[in-house]
């Protein structure tokens, strides 16, 4: 190598280092910033609110209004679930959005037509069947020849019935508490009027007894009963001794009681209990939809079911659904979960993503690795190109003929030395490969120190022969 090449040669390796130093830290902060975009996707996707479409009509109703209230509560309170209220015409077109997929949630009677994948959450309330009769009191200026007392539902028979509300499924409950009464369905008149003429139902005086079908602080019912003793005499409540039966062949339906009083304290208005049923109204699920989602939505209604209740009276009716009964409609397992106290913790969630992200760093860490090397290939070549230039060079130190000669050896190992151990700071070489580098550099330490030993010997030989010889 001439002293003209050498400088060149160095300072075009040095630049090429030095791009390649830059294209490293390039690439280290091109995978950083990807590391970090994917952990922030993955942060946010965790962390924002599960959005569910709740099913819910039709609108101003007292579902309604209670689901309105729970989604202002959930937006204002909640960071994990929001609700978005689809608004429908009734229960049934509300269920049938939960089955066609088009809601997460919906509110409906628990003796309606269920999709086949429909779970229950919560129950929103218990809607009790009230049956009575008008003691006929008002009815006496009437031209009509009065009929029998009804004393029993099974009276009923050949009479006609009001029913409170147009849905379907309170005729269809009727039918069922006359057919398991003894009582053929075919054989009563049923007459249904919307909630807004309890006044025209109770002037009506061919119907012979009443039904409504609510929670037993309802307004409606209340004032239906109201209505109908003020024009036609003090009530005589009916019950449905049969209600135990009912509900064992009818599992959508329960056995109820009707407490004394709840409908008015003086005079008493049922005067003692009155043995009943009742059918759930309920929020249901996609059985489909995860269960730590339901599992959030459950605890947030419950956490916040009292505010509701200060704005909508209705909600304090909801309640938590009874696990360990049997019921043609199961409870989700996210609800099931919260109540039974058994929900799986953060790690039994997500531990196998865990595992699974410490396997694809591991991964990445190797791939990375693997790529550094790579990138590095040319740095590694040329430390073995080094060090077989310093073996070498060993041999041309042994050989060398003045200490001049050394001299130029020791510099040129100098600037391999400055140039490997570059490398090593950037990472191209490991610490095998210098240890190895090395081993080399070591015997080529020795050879300049013995050949310039031995040289010194030499020289010094030669000017004491000189001193030595005779002068002439």
């Amino acid at each position: 190598m001439s002293s003209s090449e050498s400088p060149s040669k160095t300072t075009s390796e040095a630049a090429r280092r030095e791009r390649r130093r830059s294209n490293s830290l390039l690439l280290v902060l091109a995978v950083g910033f990807l590391i970090f975009a994917a952990a922030a996707g993955a942060l946010y996707y965790a962390l924002r609110p599960d959005v569910l479409r709740i099913a819910v009509g039709p609108p101003g109703s007292d579902d309604d209004k209670v689901i309105q209230a729970m989604a202002d509560a959930f937006a204002s309170e909640s960071r994990t679930v929001r609700l978005l209220p689809v608004k429908t015409d009734g229960a049934v077109e509300s269920l049938a959005l939960l089955g066609a997929g088009k809601a997460d949630l919906a509110v409906g009677r628990g003796d309606l037509d269920m999709p086949a994948e429909a779970q229950t959450v919560a129950v929103v309330r218990k809607n009790f069947v009230v049956l009575w009769t008008p003691s006929g009191a008002a009815g006496k200026s009437s031209k009509r020849k009065p009929s029998p007392r009804i004393k029993e539902v099974a009276d009923l028979a050949g009479r006609r019935v009001g029913v409170i509300g147009r849905t379907p499924a309170n005729a269809a409950l009727l039918r069922v508490i006359l057919s398991a009464s003894g009582v053929e369905a075919d054989k009563v008149v049923v007459t249904q009027f919307g909630t807004d003429l309890t006044e025209e139902l109770a002037r009506d005086l061919t119907i012979d007894a009443f039904m409504a079908v609510g929670p037993l602080d309802s307004k409606i019912t209340s004032d239906a009963v109201a209505a109908t003793a003020r024009l036609r005499g003090e009530p005589r409540f009916l019950a449905i001794e049969t209600s135990e039966a009912i509900a064992l062949k009818h599992p959508r339906y329960e056995s109820e009681e009707i407490p004394p009083s709840v409908f008015k304290p003086d005079p008493a208005w049922p005067g003692d209990k009155v043995e009943t049923v009742s059918v759930s109204h309920l929020i249901v699920a996609r059985k489909s939809l995860p269960e730590t989602t339901v599992a959030a939505f459950f605890r947030q209604l419950f956490a916040v079911r009292q505010a509701i209740a200060r704005q909508v009276p209705g909600a304090a009716h909801i309640i938590k659904p009874d696990v360990d009964k049997d019921t043609e409609l199961p409870v989700h397992r996210g609800a099931a979960a919260v109540i039974d106290g058994n929900e799986r913790t953060f790690l039994d969630r997500y531990g196998d993503y865990f595992w699974f992200g410490l396997l694809l760093l591991s991964g990445i860490g190797s791939a990375a690795a693997w790529l550094r090397r790579y990138l590095n290939r040319d740095e590694r070549e040329e430390t073995n190109d080094h060090r077989k230039r310093i073996l070498a060079m060993v041999s041309s130190a042994r050989t060398a003929g003045s200490s001049q000669e050394l001299l130029v050896l020791q510099r040129e190992a100098d600037a391999i030395i400055a140039e490997t151990l570059e490398c090593y700071d950037d990472g191209a070489i490991e610490e095998e490969e210098l240890a190895a580098f090395g081993l080399v550099l070591g015997l080529l330490s020795s050879a300049i120190a013995e050949r310039r030993a031995a040289l010194q010997r030499a020289n010094f030989e030669t000017v004491r022969g000189a001193a030595s010889a005779p002068r002439g």
